[in-house]
């Protein structure tokens, strides 16, 4: 499962440690499934079912709340009383995070029926846990547009590349005070991809051109115009481009037009840019699969470089907002 290290201007984990997170994320996400699929081989899942029943749930409710304020005093604790502030608070939270159900969920909407079915469960599962990542820290959150949990192309870009996959989804960067929102950059081990849609109706064909716009052609409908995509492509492969550059990141930039249920026609695509329609996606898709190289040092580095320029628009959480407030008064009221 990728990771989502941006989501719009949402702020992120991987935004306070690049070199980290990828790394906890695929540990931890290893751990509890292998706990799950134990517990799946064991006869387990029905006691775990049971214990994660709606009943159960909102008799439990209560010590969770206790157990998660007893966890943020501790936080608070390290916060206010070593110098390594963020990393032992945020291992303190990683461990509670392990061991913690409600955080990797293990509630099944249904029995499953085989391994497949479970690691599909799991799957949505760390589906929420990666909007948290994406949109929260310990200190601060981000309010998120529920529209995102549907967002079928999320999903896809999440569930299913590897975990070495890191996925900036709609970033908004600020260049020169001017905010810009691009599509779909993903940063695989070896490459950096920049990835536009071009989808409608199944079967629709889309006839390119050096214009800036295109046709869109269906059986069913009359035709009609849509924005060339090399536009959006293009203005991506720039921002990252310079980014790259600024920052001394040396990997592939690579433009992609994506159209995972249609046809593209343009015979004079740029070279420096890769036409993926119902004919060519398959085969590209199963290569990015297929790739089994670890996060490498280079791609850590590309995404630290394009998270430097990306808007982040957040507030703290109000359990610290209290606290900020308390430690405030403590300081006035000292002699």
């Amino acid at each position: 499962m990728a990771q989502l290290i941006k989501m719009q201007d949402y702020i992120s984990r991987y935004e306070q440690d690049i070199y980290r997170y990828p790394i906890q994320y695929a540990r931890l996400k290893k751990q509890q499934w292998d706990k799950l699929k134990a517990a799946y081989h064991a006869g387990e899942l029905d006691r775990l079912y049971s214990e994660q029943s709606v009943e159960d749930t909102q008799v439990k409710m209560e010590p969770v709340q206790d157990e998660s304020k007893g966890l943020m005093k501790k936080v608070k604790g390290i916060f206010h009383r070593t110098g390594k502030q963020e990393t032992e608070a945020e291992e303190l939270v990683m461990a509670n995070e392990v061991e913690n159900p409600n955080i990797f969920s293990l509630r099944f909407p249904f029995h499953p029926a085989n391994l497949d079915e479970l690691k599909q469960n799991y799957l949505n599962q760390l589906l929420r846990f990666q909007m948290k990542w994406g949109s929260s820290t310990l200190r601060e959150k981000s309010f998120v547009d529920r529209s995102f949990f549907l967002d079928e192309r999320l999903r896809f870009f999440l569930q299913r590349f590897p975990d070495t996959f890191l996925v900036l989804y709609k970033p908004i960067f600020l260049l020169k005070n001017a905010p810009v929102e691009v599509d779909v950059i993903v940063l695989t081990p070896v490459d950096a991809w920049c990835i536009t849609f071009l989808e409608a109706e199944e079967d629709a064909a889309f006839i390119g051109s050096g214009d800036r716009f295109w046709t869109r052609r269906h059986h069913r409908h009359p035709d009609k115009k849509v924005l060339n995509p090399l536009l959006s492509a293009n203005r991506m492969g720039n921002i990252v481009s310079q980014l790259f550059s600024l920052y001394e990141v040396n990997i592939p930039i690579k433009k992609a037009i994506l159209s995972r249920n249609g046809y593209v026609d343009y015979p004079e695509a740029p070279y420096d840019t890769t036409v993926l329609d119902k004919r060519t996606f398959p085969e590209w898709f199963e290569r990015m699969r297929n790739t089994s190289s670890p996060i490498k040092a280079q791609q850590l580095k590309a995404a630290q470089a394009l998270l430097e320029y990306c808007q982040t628009t957040s507030s703290m959480r109000s359990e610290w907002v209290a606290d900020e407030l308390q430690t405030k008064a403590n300081e006035h009221a000292e002699p």
